[in-house]
């Protein structure tokens, strides 16, 4: 396999007398005369024992260089961070969670074109890395293969990390005793995996799949299997083949494979945090993909799965029927898959679909194409005289379609989480929270702790909440988030004042403040910015380079 073309960037670092010292270097970490010869292929593994998402994914990487090695290949496994949503989710550090995508997409690609390795295989496991390994793989493409590193398996009682976020909340509303959110700490999280819902990474492993950038299934299996251990020895392989083949992530990531992406994202009742991914993802691959093109495919996409967290099931049970594969079938079927995408197979999309089997008779986690949950998208980008660049809401149509109440105004998460554990916040309010943009953060935050009280208190259909900063894929309710422009650079968020009149239109896709615009116009001229939370650092680096949500929160837009 070793050639000019396979090996168009390793052999710049070791051929030729004078790159001697390069092989004298690479002879201690366990090259052989031989392994100079063969296609270099970085294993970039985002394994780390600071959360469960992660944890395992070192042997991961250990099959994944088994398959290279056995096609001929030279493997070197090397690491980059992660950090836990789930641990560091309604504190100060859930600032650096986004941040982590950009250092994670920065450190793939500064590795991967220093060492001159002539393809990469990316595992990744938690809901930031993922996209980070994308983007990397989209700026440096190079033949790479995307590895999911697999689901949690189901806690007792079919609990996973939301049970115990809303378990906090039915604490505050004195419907949960201390003992049983004890009880519930104890058993939702049973050991290595992605957290079990259609949450984020869910969520963007089946976008990847759809992608095209991962091989087929990649996206449902569970973290500890033995289908788990075989995605990853074929992605070794697989990678081989693109690199002979000179297949690279500019083949794949195009317009259309964003479009499939997208599609999957709804018919699965994906994270809003989909949105913000695969626009930073279409950025790096020079793609032009905007906030409106979601509004144009979800006008056509049906929501299909009855999966947590506004459904009842968890991904280990959509994995035991088939996973996505026969529900990408459908959909190819049915003209809303572009089947003639280029995938990480070499094959098409519609030809790695062409043999697969449908669902058993009976499932009800998919529902037909002609009894849908929701019609069209529960993805809804929403304008209007608060979000004039635009905001995403995640409304599946059982919180009703439109919401009036009176604003309820905080200038963060930790304030207005406490007022909602105490009762301040109550029904027909319009929780706004602002100033956790990605500028005002700075990093936009999720919010889970939030929506996650709201949802154990039983205020789901009772109160709204909208901010600037962004939303778990585990978070469900009345709730818009990417609110653009954000309240740090002076959007109009920022001029909101408690018991204004907020209105959330869903079907007219609107997001307005009922006060005439002339004292909107006044308030924005009297606004004033405040001072930078940071001002030393990653977080100030990081305030300093972002861009709108409504772009993807790249830091490379220039």
């Amino acid at each position: 396999m070793a050639n000019d073309k396979t090996r168009k960037f390793s052999s710049i670092i070791v051929d030729g007398v004078a790159q001697a010292p390069s092989r004298a270097m690479l002879h201690a970490v366990g090259f052989s005369d031989d392994d100079f010869k063969k296609p270099q292929i970085g294993i970039a593994s985002t394994w780390s024992m600071v959360t469960p998402c992660n944890m395992h994914i070192n042997k991961l990487a250990e099959d994944a260089a088994q398959g290279v090695d056995e096609a001929g290949g030279k493997s070197i496994i090397f690491n980059t961070i992660t950090v836990s949503d789930g641990i560091s989710m309604g504190t100060p550090g859930m600032r650096y969670s986004l941040v982590s995508r950009e250092v994670i997409a920065d450190s793939i690609e500064t590795v991967t074109s220093a060492q001159g390795f002539d393809g990469v295989v990316a595992i990744g496991g938690c809901d930031k890395n993922m996209p980070g390994c994308l983007i990397a793989l989209a700026r440096l493409n190079r033949p790479s293969v995307f590895i999911y590193g697999g689901t949690i398996k189901p806690g007792a009682k079919r609990r996973d990390i939301v049970s115990v976020f809303e378990a906090v909340g039915g604490v505050a509303a004195g419907v949960v005793s201390e003992a049983e959110l004890k009880e519930v700490e104890d058993t939702a999280i049973p050991g290595p995996g992605s957290c079990g819902g259609m949450y984020t990474a869910n969520t963007m492993a089946s976008a990847i799949e759809a992608l095209g950038m991962s091989l087929p299934n990649s996206s449902a299996q569970e973290a500890v299997s033995e289908d788990k251990r075989n995605d990853c020895r074929r992605a070794g392989a697989a990678v081989m083949a693109l690199v002979e083949k000179d297949i690279k992530p500019s083949d794949i990531m195009t317009r259309k494979a964003f479009e499939n992406a997208i599609t999957m994202v709804i018919a699965l009742g994906g994270s809003t945090n989909a949105v913000l991914h695969m626009l930073a993802m279409a950025h790096s691959s020079n793609v032009e993909l905007e906030l409106d093109d979601f509004t144009r495919i979800g006008a056509n996409v049906p929501l299909l799965a009855d999966v947590k967290p506004s459904g009842k099931y968890l991904m280990s049970e959509l994995i035991a029927i088939g996973g996505i594969q026969p529900l990408m079938k459908i959909l190819l079927d049915a003209g809303l898959l572009h089947g003639d995408c280029m995938t990480v197979t070499g094959k098409t999309m519609a030809e790695n679909l062409a043999e697969v089997d449908p669902y058993p008779a009976g499932q009800g986690i998919i529902r037909p194409l002609d009894n849908p949950i929701k019609k069209d998208s529960h993805l809804v980008v929403l304008y209007g005289n608060i979000a004039t660049g635009g905001a995403v809401a995640k409304i599946t149509g059982k919180e009703g379609l439109s919401f009036t109440g009176n604003a309820r105004v905080f200038e963060s998460e930790e304030t207005a989480l406490a007022a909602i554990l105490d009762d301040t916040v109550v029904k027909d309010d319009v929780i706004v929270i602002r100033y956790e943009g990605p500028v005002g953060g700075p990093g936009m935050r999720e919010m889970l702790s939030p929506t996650g009280a709201i949802m154990g208190k039983g205020m789901g259909k009772d109160v709204a909440l909208i901010t600037d900063g962004r939303f778990s894929g585990g978070s469900h309710g009345f709730v818009v988030g990417h609110v653009t422009p954000e309240a740090a650079v002076g959007g109009p968020i920022a001029i909101i004042k408690d018991g204004d009149s907020i209105t959330i239109d869903a079907e007219n896709k609107t997001l307005d403040l009922n006060i005439p615009q002339d004292e909107i116009d006044t308030r924005l001229s009297q606004w004033q910015a405040p001072a930078p939370k940071e001002t030393r650092g990653t977080l100030a680096k990081y305030a300093k380079l972002v861009c709108s949500a409504s772009e993807g929160a790249v830091t490379d837009k220039f």
